[in-house]
């Protein structure tokens, strides 16, 4: 993995997963971080007190305001990422939210991926005309159609890349520039990725978002979501969004997730190696339509894999021959995977976006985004490759004795 700077040493990835962002104090010799589970802090004065709430002096206050554990979660997360600072918040559509509504207000303009996570959608479609934002929805593989989307009052942008749940792969380096030349804020969703994956920092994004509920995690057991960007945004998300509509994270999360993070690193390689292993099988079988994933070599994404990304991630979509009815018995004939959506977890997850993540949108709207009715999801964790395809293969047949029987 890439070498970070840290602290003006040389760490590595794999390095900073485990040591990045310990803060000292009075842990009683603890080795792992103690999970600080209050939700107040006593101050030795009233002077004291009147100090850190205006900013005179350094000290937590109110863990809705900072927290030990949360801190230390976040000092990490912006190591990896290669930024200044990071907002731990209670859940991944917190980091969505906070990320954008932080730096948007009535008539100002937003350019979104046309193609992204099924509540980020209706985030942006349903509810910011509510409070009179605009929003486009584009087709962010074409900069041209960027180019046309553009108005004189847009403010930000927002993408997710590989795309949920199709895995197309968008070009940070051309979104990056873009956003730069025409002082556009660049939000990207690297929920897919992690930072031991990609690291859209290298391509001039602005701010970095997360659903640490998935690999950051990878346990299942938590819900939560991290914004990464300079000091002076974090600031400003802090002070505004997450304090005053209160989105943040627990400690008991954060402390679950440092928990996790220290082997994200070591995960996220066994995640790559499987699902490269099960998307080849998927590509060969006689009733598979088409295979999503960027490690193969005829998928759209697979040329960012040298410049962008390093590894394919641990997501396949397939379609397989069959109607929509079809999908949900394959999925409901599979034994070994988890049928839940989520993904990044140590067991396998398999889910149908249609009718589950991705129900906000219209058929049409579906339809346009590329997420077809056949689509099926599948999460790859931790299990056996012999395992994970002995399930699908046992699920396949299932349905080729169906049909057999109703032919």
């Amino acid at each position: 993995m890439s070498i970070i700077k840290n602290n003006n040493k040389s760490l590595n990835q794999e390095t900073l997963c485990i040591h990045a962002g310990k803060t000292k104090g009075d842990h009683k010799g603890a080795l792992t971080t103690p999970l600080y589970q209050t939700s107040t802090f006593v101050f030795d004065s009233a002077e004291q007190g009147a100090a850190r709430f205006a900013g005179e002096e350094e000290g937590y206050i109110y863990t809705r305001l900072g927290n030990p554990t949360t801190r230390e979660l976040e000092l990490k997360m912006a190591a990896l990422e290669k930024m200044e600072d990071a907002a731990a918040t209670a859940t991944g559509m917190a980091a969505v939210s906070g990320a954008v509504l932080s730096f948007v207000e009535a008539g100002d303009h937003v350019i979104v991926s046309k193609a992204i996570y099924g509540c980020s959608f209706a985030l942006f479609n349903h509810q910011f005309k509510k409070f009179g934002i605009d929003v486009t929805f584009v087709d962010m593989t074409d900069e041209s159609q960027l180019s046309a989307a553009l108005k004189p009052n847009t403010k930000l942008l927002f993408a997710e890349t590989p795309i949920n749940p199709n895995l197309v792969v968008l070009d940070l380096q051309m979104i990056g520039d873009f956003c730069q030349k025409h002082g556009v804020l660049s939000v990207v969703d690297n929920t897919f990725m992690s930072p031991i994956l990609q690291t859209p920092v290298d391509f001039g994004i602005d701010i970095i978002i997360h659903s640490a509920t998935k690999y950051l995690n990878g346990h299942g057991d938590v819900v939560a979501g991290i914004i990464v960007s300079s000091k002076e945004n974090i600031g400003i998300i802090k002070s505004t969004i997450l304090k005053d509509i209160g989105g943040t994270i627990s400690p008991h999360d954060a402390w679950l997730i440092l928990r996790g993070l220290k082997t994200l690193s070591v995960r996220m390689e066994r995640h790559c190696k499987s699902a490269q292993t099960v998307a080849e099988y998927l590509n060969q079988h006689p009733m598979v339509k088409d295979v999503f994933y960027p490690g193969l070599q005829e998928h759209q994404g697979h040329k960012y894999l040298s410049s962008q990304m390093r590894g394919a991630g641990g997501v396949i979509g397939f379609e397989i021959n069959g109607d929509l009815d079809a999908g949900r018995k394959f999925i409901n004939s599979t034994n070994l995977f988890s049928l839940a959506v989520s993904l990044g977890d140590a067991e396998s997850l398999i889910q149908h976006p249609a009718s589950m993540t991705h129900s906000p949108y219209t058929q049409e709207e579906r339809l346009a985004a590329g997420i077809g009715d056949g689509l099926i999801r599948v999460s790859i964790g931790l299990e056996h490759t012999d395992d994970i395809i002995a399930d699908l293969e046992h699920a396949f047949a299932t349905i080729e004795n169906l049909n057999t029987k109703n032919n």
